[in-house]
């Protein structure tokens, strides 16, 4: 019985607006998603679209990259805000 591949809008944290960036960025699979940077799609973002985006867009890249490589990852770790508590605590401590 083959397994069945996982689609990027099975990713919790992700929905449509997501999606739309993912398309932006030329992502369209776990797979391509899995090799990427989360800090450098979100830089690539901002260059796209010409302005500032939302920290917390990083951070729910940060959560769809750990899931797209992970598939096992804790519940807890498929969230954004998880992801954004690990970044506001790391930037505490500069």
């Amino acid at each position: 019985m083959a397994i069945p591949q996982r689609r990027l809008q099975d990713l919790i944290s992700v929905g449509p607006a997501m999606l739309r960036d993912f398309n932006r960025l030329g992502i369209s699979t776990v797979a391509q998603l899995a090799r990427r940077n989360p800090r450098k799609l979100y830089d690539q973002l901002c260059r796209l679209t010409g302005k500032y985006i939302d920290v917390c867009c990083l951070d729910t890249f940060q959560a769809a990259v750990a899931q797209a490589r992970d598939p096992l990852l804790p519940a807890e770790q498929c969230q954004w805000w998880y992801w954004s508590r690990k970044r506001k605590a790391a930037d505490a401590r500069k």
